[in-house]
């Protein structure tokens, strides 16, 4: 990963973050970007600690506009750009379908699925011109099955398995490959947000083979293997880290 040039959309907490340093334990060139101007100048400083070339750009993947600023400002910093990370989301309102709204379908659709649509669009851009790169979008098990009380995310994860396996067969010809990573529940804010108390989390874990939630650094080792040569001929797919919940 030397001398990679990577961009990771959320990356200022969980996933995003855990994936940041791991990047950065591996000796790329990281552009992380979020809308916390002094988390992600905090970050930045502890991807230098660890020897990185970082940098921070505020975006918010919901504007076509900073989109574009982010994915030029890393190729203006770096020259290229090999990977992309496309991780900003949100959990959304959970709930009864019958409760949700307008709004709430906004709230959920606009960053995890128009998000991961306009960073694919400006990512591919590039790559698709230099003529190679690989970019993992971020799915969830969820995007994978149905589930009770939580409609608007699941219906914009399955949203992002389609543009994965789309986007894939558009840029394969350009050598880009595109796929996805698919957790069960992990360790996070974003986790505690969505399950609302200790008995709800313990209740979905339960239903969990291994009997725990994933670690963010677990979800961010698929992702670096995703990006390396090592998955060279994998494009397309969607990778579960889900402690079994599929089988």
């Amino acid at each position: 990963m030397s001398n990679t040039t990577v961009l990771i959309t959320g990356a200022l907490t969980g996933i995003g973050r855990a994936t940041a340093l791991a990047f950065a334990r591996e000796g790329a060139n990281l552009v992380v970007s979020g809308r916390n101007e002094e988390l992600g100048d905090a970050l930045v400083n502890e991807l230098r600690g660890l020897g990185a070339q970082a940098e921070f750009v505020r975006a918010d993947v919901r504007h076509d506009s900073d989109v574009k600023a982010l994915v030029d400002r890393a190729v203006q910093r770096f020259g290229k750009l090999d990977v992309a990370v496309n991780n900003a989301g949100t959990e959304g309102q959970s709930g009864l379908l019958t409760e949700q709204t307008v709004d709430s379908y906004s709230a959920t659709f606009d960053t995890n699925v128009l998000g991961v649509v306009l960073s694919l669009k400006h990512e591919l851009r590039v790559m698709t011109a230099q003529g190679h790169g690989s970019i993992i979008n971020l799915s969830s098990v969820l995007g994978k099955v149905g589930a009770p009380y939580a409609s608007l995310y699941t219906a914009s994860k399955f949203a992002v398995e389609g543009l994965t396996r789309s986007a894939a067969l558009e840029a394969a010809d350009s050598k880009v490959r595109v796929n996805a990573v698919a957790p069960g529940p992990v360790d996070t804010d974003m986790l505690n947000r969505f399950t609302g108390d200790e008995a709800s989390k313990a209740g979905l874990l339960a239903t969990v083979p291994l009997k725990r939630a994933a670690l963010a650094d677990e979800i961010a080792a698929t992702i670096l293997f995703l990006a390396s040569d090592k998955a060279s001929f994998i494009t397309g797919q969607s990778i579960g880290v889900d402690g079994g919940r599929l089988a």
